[in-house]
């Protein structure tokens, strides 16, 4: 199976029905599921004749637009394989990349050509394409061009290459915790797998329009006849974004849903905040990528009045876990968050098999027959690993590198471990507590991070909250809008029994969302308030 065949089956009973919209020298660009397929193949052919063979790496380094995408599913109908380093990560890490898989080619655009130039590993690369005229590149004609390579006749690639289900689809490069980056390798299968549960989980519906923020839904709805609408952001640092043009967009096309992360998200309803205004058009928002904190549910359905709220529990390797409407929060839910039982995700996805076991995060877990896991897992109520298996759960890393800290067997079969934090409750729904590393454990027992965050962002003057540990005191960092007691705040979150409350301009967070704390630059930070963890 090539997920190519999946991704392109609406273009024949869906040709003129818009498959991508994007801004482009600003105006729209609009591309059908029939010129998707048309461009493909003329893409493929492209790239078939300038030498690329099935099997070949190729770095992919373009925002996200039509060319992204048209290079994208090109060579998975080649049975290329799609490899997207982190470039927010800093030349070391792509250089790190290109030493543990050397690419046989570069797409990307005159601003990736240009980072090229300046790093050594990818001037290396044999072959580098450009979907617009830059020296020393192959100009790869993309949208609209009927000439191809003339190399190459019109229909070279006008076939999809037949893969086994294990092939290699896509990889992707995250740095662990020894900063050694780690390719998480999907499949044509996985792919085929994931697309199914997010159809379903997703309520995708040939004929709907979507504002996608995240790539991986691109797929999504491209194999749902779903129209992609992508934003005119950069969506970089999503959590900074000018939220008139997306806003724009909804408008002008009518868009019916979104998935985006909470950072980028509450740039959207801040905005609707500021100028009075709303988001009627949309029936559908699922919000992902990073901690759902209430706040964030509340305040969307707020200026998304007609919208269907949810929370998508997942990750890299699982996408998604576990998922909860708005609608299905009750107030006693709410209250139990405030006063620290942790962040409710809700039931596990259907199609998972998810378990929460005795947290022994940082220590291997050797096989485990089934009665072994079966004494290993808690029952509800406790607190432990969240682990998973399934289809689309990353079964491991390239060349095993991070397997011995993520992966173990039960008979067989491949488990992840999440590195998170929960337990389930008595009514089968999945709670969060945090990253297993965060967790407090001092004398007086152990505090887990989200049970204090949720708590505390419960407040309307608090805009991030994060706990950790410093010398030997429990200490809650704490991003402020407007002025508020850090002495009140530590009262109000009494059962915790925190030491002290120290009030930042900002937290640090991760590049990717702009919604997860990064550990380490606070740790700097906070060298400013003589604090040490």
């Amino acid at each position: 199976m090539n997920i190519a065949e999946t991704l392109l089956a609406r273009a024949s009973e869906l040709g003129d029905q818009s498959a991508l919209i994007d801004v482009h020298r600003a105006r729209d660009r609009v591309l059908t599921f029939r010129e998707f397929e048309r461009a493909t193949t003329r893409v493929a052919a492209q790239f078939r004749a300038a030498g690329l063979q099935p099997g070949d790496r190729v770095l992919l380094f373009h925002p996200v637009a039509t060319e992204l995408y048209l290079a994208l599913v090109a060579l998975f109908r080649l049975g290329c394989v799609a490899v997207f380093p982190d470039p927010s990560a800093g030349r070391a890490h792509i250089e790190r990349c290109c030493s543990i898989l050397p690419p046989a080619a570069f797409f990307g655009s005159r601003r990736a050509q240009l980072l090229r130039l300046a790093i050594p590993a990818l001037r290396r690369v044999p072959i580098t394409f450009c979907p617009e005229w830059f020296p020393g590149t192959i100009r790869i004609q993309t949208i609209n061009q009927e000439r191809i390579h003339p190399n190459g006749p019109a229909n070279s690639a006008g076939s999809i290459v037949s893969l086994p289900d294990d092939a290699p689809a896509l990889i992707t490069f995250t740095s662990g915790s020894t900063g050694q980056p780690k390719a998480a390798l999907r499949t044509h299968g996985f792919l085929v797998a994931q697309h199914r549960v997010l159809e379903r989980s997703l309520g995708l519906q040939r004929g709907g329009c979507d504002l996608t923020t995240l790539p991986i839904f691109v797929l999504a709805n491209l194999g749902s006849g779903v129209t992609s609408v992508l934003p005119n952001a950069d969506l970089r640092s999503p959590g900074m974004i000018d939220p008139r043009p997306m806003l724009a967009q909804i408008q002008r096309h009518g868009i019916q849903s979104t998935a985006a992360s909470p950072a980028l998200m509450e740039q959207l309803l801040s905005h609707c905040e500021r100028e009075k205004t709303a988001i009627p058009q949309l029936r559908k928002v699922f919000l992902g990528g990073a901690p759902v904190f209430p706040r964030v549910l509340r305040k969307a359905k707020q200026f998304c009045p007609n919208a269907a709220i949810a929370a998508v529990y997942g990750s890299t390797e699982a996408e998604p876990m576990a998922e909860i409407a708005l609608d299905q929060i009750s107030d006693a839910d709410f209250l139990l968050m405030r006063n620290g039982t942790g962040l409710l995700a809700g039931p596990p996805d259907p199609s998972i098999s998810l378990r929460v076991i005795r947290d022994q995060w940082g220590q291997p877990i050797a096989p485990l027959t089934r009665p072994q896991f079966d004494h290993l897992a808690l029952v509800p109520g406790e607190a432990g690993e969240i682990v998973v298996s399934g289809d689309h759960v990353l079964p491991g890393y390239l060349h095993g590198e991070g397997d011995a800290e993520t992966k173990f067997d039960v008979d067989g079969t491949r488990w992840h471990r999440t590195g998170d934090l929960g337990y389930m409750d008595y009514h089968g729904r999945l709670w969060l507590l945090g990253r297993s590393s965060a967790k407090v454990r001092d004398g007086l027992g152990i505090l887990y991070p989200f049970a204090v965050e949720c708590a505390a962002m419960e407040s309307s003057s608090i805009r991030r909250a994060a706990l950790v540990a410093g010398s030997g005191r429990r200490i809650l960092v704490v991003e402020t809008e407007g002025r508020a007691s850090t002495e009140g705040i530590r009262q109000s979150l009494s059962w915790a029994e925190l030491d002290q409350v120290v009030s930042v301009d900002r937290i640090p967070v991760d590049k990717r969302h702009n919604a997860k704390v990064d550990y380490v630059a606070l740790a700097n930070k906070l060298k400013n308030f003589n604090v040490t963890i």
